[in-house]
């Protein structure tokens, strides 16, 4: 490969930026910012960040024309050291970049590039976060990103964020007034009372897994349990979404269905379940997202007859708007109507996660692909929740009205069935002991570092 450099002269701009919304936090300032390159072509910026710790993103834009400036993009800023995209405290700090491995054959124009750093106040961390869940992984080292653009490598061009980190997508819920549930426009299945429509507001902003969780990353928390899943041809499988997996074993039990209730929601997981040993590998406090949380994100800001991308929901079996965005019967989940062989690729059953196109949020694979379980005790009507959680936090044996629980939420339809079973409103239960080849789960968290 024929590597140039970046001419030390091209690297004079700099531009800063501040926490970039209204927060309730103390708003950090980045100041004092340079840009300089060494004769081996090594990128060194240096800044200091003043009044309160923050999220401290970065940026490289070139000057493409005129006054217009282009960031060069999240793929070509990759081989960077130092205090970028994390939580960095008060004081001077300094990034190192190394243009020349990702950004190779690149030459500009004396002062035609800048760095572009941003400070993000602790409640308004950026909108992606990535968590890195390899053999090598530390607690609370998880990285921030303003857009799916700006995460290196490429969201879906670098298979790492399918197999050995996680990649969480912010959601902001607090105090949006929305519809949960669908109109009768929509073509509903079995019991009216599950998908009744009602207002909702959410109380708080979460992260939501870009992608269901996958085989490769439950192999990676869970290692006494390598290979759950159905669809588990080691061809094919480290993409696929992880099934065969049952809301116990996830959260309050280690390796069996059986639940052990001390660790039932308000408690935290099991220490020895999923969600327990993933929380001690990274110091995050994942969980599984609520009934209300789960559709929010699902809709992405549409309403009933819509798919997540706001294209009609036809009422048909077969409906290529849901053909673009998920893995269901009628797009290769079935072959001539039956279910493929357990060694099938992944053109049949269960699909790649982010095969298929996301909903206007960049989320992937709510439509389809796997049922998701969520953390609700699973009640028929749930109109005068509010979105609340269906649980009663002191006694968690039981929903929100009294009534002992038996049966868990589950979402998001699946690989095996047709059109009306993968609506955003449709709500589905399932027993928490349950494994089996259709239900997954995707993972929440919340939003904000403290």
């Amino acid at each position: 490969m024929n590597i140039k450099s970046i001419p030390l002269a091209a690297l004079a701009a700099t531009i800063v930026a501040t926490t970039p919304s209204p927060s309730s936090a103390a708003v950090p300032d980045v100041t004092d910012v340079t840009m300089t390159q060494a004769a081996n072509r090594l990128v060194t910026i240096t800044y200091t960040l003043t009044d309160a710790p923050a999220v401290v993103t970065l940026d490289i834009e070139t000057n493409a024309t005129g006054d217009v400036w282009a960031s060069i993009g999240g793929e070509n800023i990759q081989n960077v050291d130092g205090d970028a995209w994390k939580r960095v405290e008060t004081g001077s700090h300094a990034i190192q970049w190394r243009p020349d491995l990702s950004w190779p054959d690149h030459k500009i124009a004396d002062g035609g590039a800048r760095a572009v750093l941003t400070a993000w106040a602790l409640d308004n961390t950026p909108d992606y976060m990535v968590v890195d869940i390899s053999e090598a992984a530390q607690p609370n080292t998880q990285k921030y990103y303003p857009t799916a653009e700006s995460i290196p490598g490429g969201l879906l061009d670098n298979d790492v964020y399918r197999k050995t980190a996680i990649v969480m997508r912010k959601i902001m819920a607090k105090d949006v007034v929305w519809t949960m549930g669908s109109t009768p426009q929509e073509t509903r299945n079995r019991v009216a009372d599950r998908e009744a429509t009602h207002q909702v507001t959410l109380t708080n902003n979460y992260y939501i897994g870009v992608f269901p969780v996958t085989q490769s990353q439950w192999a990676l928390i869970q290692s006494n349990n390598l290979t759950p899943s159905f669809y588990n041809n080691v061809s094919y499988s480290a993409m696929r979404p992880v099934e065969k997996v049952c809301y116990n074993e996830i959260r309050n039990a280690d390796n069996t269905t059986t639940a052990n209730t001390a660790y039932d929601w308000p408690a935290a997981p099991n220490p020895y379940s999923f969600l327990g040993r993933l929380r001690t590998k990274t110091g995050i406090d994942f969980d599984l997202p609520s009934d209300a949380q789960w559709e929010f994100a699902a809709r992405a800001g549409h309403g009933s007859t819509m798919w997540g991308d706001g294209s009609a929901i036809v009422n048909s079996d077969k409906d290529d708007n849901l053909g673009r965005l998920g893995r269901y019967a009628q797009n290769g989940g079935k072959v001539s109507g039956k279910e493929p062989a357990q060694n099938c690729d992944a053109s049949n059953g269960t699909a790649y996660v982010g095969t298929y196109q996301p909903n206007s949020w960049g989320i992937y694979d709510m439509h389809g692909n796997v049922w998701e379980w969520c953390l609700d005790w699973y009640a028929d009507n749930i109109t005068t929740l509010d979105g609340m959680l269906n649980i009663d936090p002191s006694d968690s044996s039981k929903t929100l009205s009294g009534a002992a629980g038996s049966q868990r939420v589950k979402r998001g339809g699946g690989w095996v069935y047709d059109e009306g079973i993968n609506r955003p409103a449709f709500r589905n239960t399932e027993n928490p002991t349950t494994r089996d080849k259709y239900t997954g789960f995707r993972l929440y968290c919340t939003a904000g570092l403290q």
